[in-house]
């Protein structure tokens, strides 16, 4: 997909990589550009910053949802891009309390469920449209000490998957970023050091660097959009030894645990 004259629409487009994709879309040329997020504030400067619209939407209420994309509908009379793309973290294991656990369920999952539903219809009527997904390589290879975080953003990735099995034979097209580590709010906000430890030991990127990656995977269309290229690489050792893999990811841990102590 190229962006010029494209009506986009990004969650999570107050702060971070959603922000950063605000911003680098705005320089292809689209249409318009909607920042939603659930910091009104926050989505309003950066939609000030690039010429855009900003809504408020707390994306884990489908009511919410549906009018974020109806109202960009009446203002713009299509959608051509949607980047699902606000998310929470959760760190800890499984004694992390139920509420953010339905929190990171909401939120990670089910707002790019309320997505698909509120656009697919259109989309499949009019045989075009796209779907990005920021997901995280968390979703491809489970990050230490973030149980919730890894467990919905591998369903994330599968929900993705599923949509583009189902859905994405035609004009409709699906892609799902999955970055490691990005310099934003929530990895800065992380309560779980051996997490953080990872994240950090990954490599940070900036948000901007992830917003490249994002618009040149656009560009070619690729499913899975990598701003690490090494996931790849770690994909396929996990997936050729399983075993072997998830014995290196306890040594891992061992270690950072070790040197945290």
């Amino acid at each position: 997909m190229q962006l010029v004259g494209k009506v986009v629409v990004v969650t999570g487009g107050g702060n971070g990589i959603g922000a950063a994709m605000a911003r680098r879309f705005t320089d292809e040329g689209p249409a318009a550009v909607v920042v939603a997020d659930i910091d009104g504030d926050a989505a309003a400067a950066v939609a000030d910053e690039i010429g855009g619209r900003s809504v408020t939407v707390d994306v884990a209420d489908e009511a919410q949802v549906q009018e974020l994309v109806a109202s960009t509908l009446r203002d713009h009379g299509r959608i051509d891009l949607f980047c699902a793309n606000a998310g929470v973290g959760a760190f800890g294991g499984i004694e992390v309390p139920d509420e953010a656990w339905q929190r990171s369920w909401d939120v990670n999952v089910m707002a790019h469920v309320y997505a698909a539903r509120a656009l697919l219809p259109d989309w499949l009527e009019r045989d075009e449209g796209y779907l990005l997904h920021t997901a995280s390589a968390a979703g491809l290879l489970t990050n230490i000490g973030a149980a919730p975080y890894s467990v919905s953003k591998h369903a994330v990735v599968g929900l993705a998957e599923w949509l583009s099995m189902t859905h994405g034979g035609g004009g409709v097209r699906f892609s799902c970023l999955c970055p490691m580590g990005v310099r934003t709010n929530m990895v800065a906000g992380g309560k779980d050091v051996a997490a953080g430890a990872v994240v950090i030991n990954q490599g940070l990127i900036e948000p901007e660097d992830c917003a490249e990656a994002a618009v040149d995977g656009l560009a070619t269309e690729r499913f899975l959009i990598l701003p690490h290229p090494e996931v790849a690489e770690f994909v396929l050792r996990k997936a050729t030894d399983h075993d072997r893999w998830l014995a290196g990811m306890r040594r891992l841990q061992a270690t950072i645990e070790g040197g945290l102590s």
